[in-house]
């Protein structure tokens, strides 16, 4: 990826456009089994101009503004797209968020760190972070998650794992309160907990920053892209519906696989910033998507349950509990000490294994 002055490479520019022509080309009516993979490849170009354009506004941000600035863009869009798919669908999808919410936590905790992890630990040995800034995303993120997924189960105003309206109230606000003061604490108070320890090892880290002119022109490519990749994967879904139920697999499976789908540019980004060995990059990418993606997603939901008297769904069962419980421990211990190996790589992506074993076969 170029991050210097040097004009955009053609295939970055093309795809974003390439995307919204297939769209227009869905809504004109193309259909069939070819269209579906045309519209999977233009799904997967769009995804790696999403990546480029994201790092080269990182790039020219800096740290940790860059990780900032693909969370909040990809968590915004996500958001957009469950509370219009909750409009469209009625009641029927007040447990539409809630599924989302937790598959998002559960690939980026154990998919996204894991792959991380176990590809700078493979290439580097051992790799270090700022513990600090870790530790700040995983306090709140742990906060946010229980609140918000595991008490609805314990609460008696409103039985069932829902919260009554005046407490889901409570918890959107507590929800906003929490991240909005991890982004005050990560942007401007204490900024250098998340800034990479010494010197980039890479020598994309000491290039030039891209032009003003340029970034701004990632940016747009980057919103254009975004916005492309969740509409191309609203378009798939009927498709992966169709798939996933003559396999006999359960409904829930479609969540994960959208939300696999949605979260690739994240995901795409930290690996390449590990493979690099920049992981407190990496980790400040997957953590923040993490944060963003719950933080931001249960106060909107909980505003268009409180406008349509619908109830909202939020507690999990017992098993997604357990796992979601031994997902947040097993980080806070894993990710404690500033180094990290192969192995914690590895402890990950086993807890990612069994969240998706035990979906396909509870």
């Amino acid at each position: 990826m170029s991050t210097t002055h040097a004009p955009l490479p053609l295939w970055s520019v093309a795809w974003p456009v390439l995307g919204w022509c297939l769209l227009g080309g869905s809504l004109a009516g193309l259909a069939g089994g070819w269209w579906v993979l045309v519209l999977a490849a233009g799904l997967i170009g769009t995804v790696l101009s999403a990546v480029h354009h994201a790092e080269v506004v990182a790039h020219k941000v800096g740290e940790p503004y860059g990780t900032l600035v693909l969370a909040l863009a990809i968590t915004v869009i996500e958001v957009a797209l469950i509370v219009s798919m909750m409009l469209a669908g009625g009641p029927e999808t007040t447990a539409l968020a809630r599924d989302t919410v937790f598959a998002a936590v559960m690939l980026i905790l154990n998919g996204i760190v894991g792959i991380c992890l176990l590809a700078g630990g493979s290439r580097y040995h051992e790799q270090t972070f700022g513990q600090r800034g870790v530790s700040a995303s995983l306090t709140t993120l742990a906060a946010i998650a229980v609140l918000t997924l595991v008490l609805p189960n314990y609460t008696t105003t409103t039985p069932g794992p829902m919260y009554s309206p005046s407490q889901l109230a409570f918890v959107a606000v507590v929800s906003l309160v929490l991240y909005g003061t991890f982004v005050l604490v990560q942007a401007v108070r204490h900024r250098d907990y998340f800034l990479p320890k010494g010197a980039k090892a890479d020598e994309e880290a000491h290039a030039h920053p891209p032009s003003g002119k340029l970034a701004a022109v990632s940016a747009g490519l980057l919103l254009l892209g975004l916005v492309a990749v969740v509409l191309l994967a609203k378009a798939l879904a009927p498709t992966i519906e169709t798939l996933v139920a003559n396999a006999g697999a359960p409904k829930a499976v479609v969540g994960i696989i959208i939300a696999m789908v949605v979260l690739l540019p994240e995901g795409l980004a930290a690996f390449r910033a590990a493979h690099a060995n920049r992981l407190q990059t990496s980790l400040n990418l997957a953590l923040g998507s993490a944060l963003a993606s719950i933080g931001l997603t249960i106060p909107a939901v909980a505003i268009v349950s409180l406008a349509t008297g619908w109830t909202l769904t939020l507690g999990l069962d017992i098993k997604s509990s357990v796992l979601l419980l031994l997902s947040l421990f097993v980080s806070s211990l894993s990710l404690s000490t500033g180094r990290t190996t192969v192995l914690q790589g590895t402890v990950h992506l086993v807890l990612l294994a069994t969240y998706l074993f035990t979906t396909i076969v509870p």
